[in-house]
């Protein structure tokens, strides 16, 4: 893929505490084509004080009425998640994982931007039987209806990282899919956070016309160093 080079841009990003949040706001800071990065959190940015270009505003995700004239911005870029097990109940999943989501998306897009970028998850299929898979391929669907100019969603396969929290079942699942990586097809080797991040900002300085979908083989590609 090319790398053309674009004008100068705001770009919102929502989810910037998480895994692949964290890398995509530092990529974000260090790209001289970004001349602004809106961060919405539950809670303020460890040193986002020492960025210039950095504008984080913490937030209630429960309470749009009182952000939803905050999002204008060029891009908007969604890294937000959560598990059912830390939501507490799949209620609460849908919720986070579908209904903020799709709020920032409907405001961005009514404040004028152009691209919203999707971090999804490998599997997301609006008809599957998987809850998590349905929710993820249920937001995909209704991000694309919204009519934004272009959107791009991918789908990481198992993450590679330092969360914040334990998962027990993604720490054996890295440590399989280490070992068994040679005879795993690309496509479901997991792949590292920095390296989902790196895909994500790439793609919105290509800023390329069109809707994309990105599967993990394609953001291995796309995001390496």
């Amino acid at each position: 893929m090319s790398r053309p080079s674009v004008e100068k841009r705001t770009v919102l990003l929502v989810g910037a505490t998480g895994l692949v949040g964290g890398h995509i706001l530092r990529l974000l800071l260090e790209d001289e084509t970004c001349d602004r990065v809106i961060a919405l959190t539950r809670s303020a940015i460890a040193g986002g004080e020492d960025f210039s270009r950095l504008d984080n505003r913490v937030v209630d995700f429960e309470r749009p009425l009182e952000w939803l004239d905050q999002v204008a911005a060029d891009q908007a870029i969604c890294a937000l998640g959560t598990t059912i097990k830390k939501a507490g109940s799949r209620e609460a999943f849908r919720r986070v994982d579908f209904g903020y989501p799709l709020t920032i998306a409907r405001a961005a897009l009514n404040a004028g931007c152009r691209h919203f970028l999707l971090v999804s998850a490998m599997g997301a299929d609006a008809n599957s039987r998987i809850f998590y898979n349905r929710i993820k391929g249920e937001l995909e669907a209704a991000i694309l209806a919204l009519g934004f100019t272009r959107v791009s969603i991918f789908r990481p396969s198992l993450l590679l990282g330092d969360r914040r929290e334990f998962r027990a079942g993604e720490v054996v699942g890295q440590v399989l899919g280490r070992w068994l990586a040679f005879a795993i097809p690309k496509r479901y080797r997991p792949v590292h956070a920095r390296t989902v991040a790196a895909a994500v900002v790439r793609t919105a300085a290509a800023d390329a016309s069109g809707n994309r979908v990105l599967d993990s083989d394609a953001i291995a590609e796309w995001g390496a160093d």
